[in-house]
């Protein structure tokens, strides 16, 4: 069938990423860094207790908002609630950015912000990590010289695992105080590091956060965003009412209340990151420091067999061979030990 309504030119560039989501129930997923043994059991017993006179309504963000912020160390005034990590992004994008502004990535980098920018219109600027995947500063602050409208960073990075650290980041963002940082720590339950304290010593700082990874709660959708009151004004005006369902907010409070479960979610994946890492060197697989729940390494060309192979084996790694332009790079999601000593051994069997 033919349309006839007129397609911006944005859109008609723009590419699906080609990442199948069906079918993944039952086998180890290791593709898409979600937390791999569930949520809290707090929050399955908080969402049993939603009535349905509360699922029936809109919600009211106002008590879950001043709960949230207090938890972070923030005012409520300094706080976004979105529809998942990803809805922020594309406030983000909607709020500060025009058809024509440059938009400054790193490469490879987490696939949403080029996806944003490019539905926007926008120019996209690369500074590519070099071969040891290490974070391209030069070429970064080269790039700020001049100001971009703004620069996404993960930290750590998704797919790389490169942890920028906070004196490079602050050395970034007084380079250029007309560019919007937006500093992405989807994995800092992980990594540890974070610059959400900064966000009342600079005007052009958002801090990104999600409950999708290290909480477990990636299928009710739950972001943060964290900026000065003036940037959250601006946010606002690019809000939906009602982004955020009721389910989110009471998994999002009861996450909270048992935080000791997420606390130990993120040392078992350290401990498990140490086995695989030295599994992986030990079979001969280049293997990147990662400061996140998951690997990088580079099988070489019997990369897409191997991926092959363990998928009907019931194991789903991440090929990243678009992100390269070479096959060979697999991205691994960490889980508990045994279930990285499970993948170890299936492995060992196909190597």
């Amino acid at each position: 069938m033919k349309i006839r309504v007129p397609i911006p030119a944005a859109i008609r560039r723009l590419q699906t990423s080609g990442v199948s989501v069906e079918g993944r129930a039952g086998k180890v997923r290791l593709d898409f860094n979600e937390n791999t043994v569930g949520c809290s059991p707090a929050v399955l017993r908080a969402l049993r207790k939603l009535s349905g006179e509360q699922l029936a309504m809109y919600p009211e963000y106002g008590e879950s908002m001043r709960r949230l912020a207090r938890w972070f160390g923030v005012r409520p005034d300094e706080l976004t609630l979105t529809n998942g990590a990803d809805g922020g992004l594309q406030q983000i994008v909607a709020t500060f950015v025009e058809r024509g502004n440059t938009v400054l990535l790193t490469k490879p980098t987490f696939v949403m912000y080029p996806f944003f920018a490019a539905m926007a219109g926008t120019r996209i600027h690369y500074a590519p990590y070099d071969s040891e995947m290490r974070f391209p500063l030069v070429t970064v602050l080269q790039a700020l010289r001049k100001s971009p409208r703004v620069f996404f960073l993960a930290n750590p990075n998704n797919p790389t695992g490169t942890l920028v650290r906070p004196m490079v980041i602050r050395r970034m963002i007084e380079a250029a105080p007309r560019t919007l940082f937006v500093v992405d720590e989807a994995y800092y339950e992980f990594s540890g590091v974070t610059v959400l304290p900064w966000i009342r010593r600079y005007a052009n700082l958002i801090v990104v956060r999600t409950f999708s990874k290290a909480a477990g709660l990636a299928g009710l959708r739950l972001g943060c965003l964290f900026a000065c009151r003036e940037i959250t004004e601006l946010l606002a005006c690019t809000r939906e009412p009602f982004s955020v369902n009721v389910a989110a907010l009471v998994a999002a409070e009861a996450t909270l209340r048992n935080h000791a479960h997420v606390k130990a979610y993120a040392r078992e994946v350290r401990a498990s990151c140490k086995i695989l890492e030295a599994a992986l060197t030990r079979l001969g697989v280049l293997v990147f420091p990662s400061a996140g729940n998951f690997l990088l390494a580079d099988f070489g060309a019997r990369a897409p067999l191997l991926v092959k192979k363990l998928a009907q084996r019931g194991f789903l790694l991440r090929d990243r061979k678009q992100d390269f332009g070479r096959v060979g790079y697999v991205r691994i999601t960490l889980g508990p030990r045994a279930m990285m000593r499970r993948l170890i051994r299936e492995l060992e069997g196909m190597m």
